[in-house]
């Protein structure tokens, strides 16, 4: 992000998928034994260890400046999955516009360690955080509690992105060419996936590690494509002036239309703290409406809330994204059992899981606003 390096490469490395996975099993070794049984009824079998306890201070007040009620406010933290970015926007505007609070609320928003946001949510580090579909799916195969409260946006928006020169139109087009990834074996197994839809032989692609370059940088020297988030990076690159080809996954793939970001919390804390994570759900989704219905001052407050962003680039990324978060389910959020078990399934076939998830734990819709007319 913001020249540093692509969203969907943060994501990667911090799916479990690679170095992050080490993490997840020492996580897993730990909360093993425990339990914590789920009262709404969709993240049953959870651990006592390692989840947040809400940090609460006293009951909720209300909404106002001095210094007794902001004490009233119950304090929580949330972890980005990376740099402050458009898919962010409803937490910072439920923030800045006071959603939080008027639903007792002290919410501080902070990004990740080393250790990465599944971990920080896991092991109560944060109360919540933005996470991904692929994330809670290896974290829940090794037993770590995460559970996903909310879809950011409905649809996989992601894709094999390539400058128009090249002439990368579809999957085939890869043959020959060079891709260039962070080393997840997650990346070869979407490639191939794609190619043999479109009557392509991934053997024939080269696939290489380009560490912290970004897409920009690295189509510059010897990659021909790379994956990308049209979001974010799409439109820098309309607003460069650059044009480029798109290879979305779900062109391809039902299956790869998996949920990308996701909001997390784990089992304990949906247990334990239920109201917590009610306000906290009831706070966010609003923040997101605002961002679906005033895309422009939503990006204001993100822009403000993060000054060293792209100003020019979080407006135009806003406009595109913001009719993307809720597109065409009933309510923004809204996540379905078959996304889980169609991803889950796919990981399992191309050896990316060793057993099969329990998909109906690993997402809840109980914590979201009732559904809209």
């Amino acid at each position: 992000m913001r020249g540093e390096r692509t969203e969907v490469g943060s994501r990667l490395k911090q799916a479990g998928l690679r170095s992050a996975l080490s993490a997840l099993l020492i996580l897993a070794v730990a909360l093993a034994g425990c339990g914590a049984k789920n009262d709404n009824g969709n993240a049953a079998n959870g651990t006592e260890n390692g989840a947040a306890n809400g940090n609460a201070t006293t009951a909720a007040g209300d909404n106002g400046g001095t210094a007794s009620d902001a004490d009233k406010l119950q304090e929580i933290k949330v972890v980005l999955d990376w740099t402050p970015n458009t898919n962010h926007t409803g937490l910072y505007v439920a923030r800045d516009k006071g959603f939080f609070e008027q639903h007792g609320l002290k919410v501080d928003i902070i990004q990740p360690g080393e250790a990465g946001a599944d971990t920080m949510i896991a092991t109560g580090a944060a109360d919540f955080g933005v996470s991904y579909q692929e994330g809670v799916t290896q974290a829940r195969i090794q037993g770590v509690p995460l559970v996903s409260i909310a879809a950011v946006i409905q649809h996989n928006t992601s894709g094999f992105a390539s400058p128009a020169e090249k002439n990368i139109n579809s999957p085939k087009a890869f043959e020959g060419k060079t891709y260039g990834g962070w080393g997840s074996p997650a990346e070869p197994a979407v490639i191939d996936s794609l190619m043999q839809e479109d009557g392509g032989d991934a053997k024939k692609v080269k696939i290489v590690n380009i560490g912290d370059s970004d897409f920009f940088t690295a189509t510059k020297k010897n990659i021909d494509f790379a994956w990308i988030y049209y979001g974010w990076d799409g439109i820098e690159a309309e607003l460069r002036g650059e044009k480029i080809n798109m290879v979305y996954l779900t062109d391809y793939s039902k299956k790869l239309d998996y949920y990308t970001p996701v909001l997390a919390t784990n089992e304990k804390m949906i247990a334990e703290h239920k109201d917590t994570v009610e306000a906290f759900m009831a706070a966010a989704s609003e923040g997101y409406r605002f961002a679906i219905d005033h895309p422009d001052e939503a990006a204001d407050v993100l822009i403000k809330a993060v000054p060293d962003l792209n100003a020019d680039l979080v407006r135009a990324s806003q406009k595109w994204l913001s009719p993307q978060y809720q597109a065409d389910a009933p309510r923004w959020g809204e996540q379905k059992l078959e996304v889980w078990t169609n991803y889950a399934g796919w990981m399992y076939d191309h050896k990316l899981l060793d057993k099969q998830l329990d998909a109906e734990k690993a997402f809840t819709n109980d914590f979201l606003p009732k559904k809209e007319n």
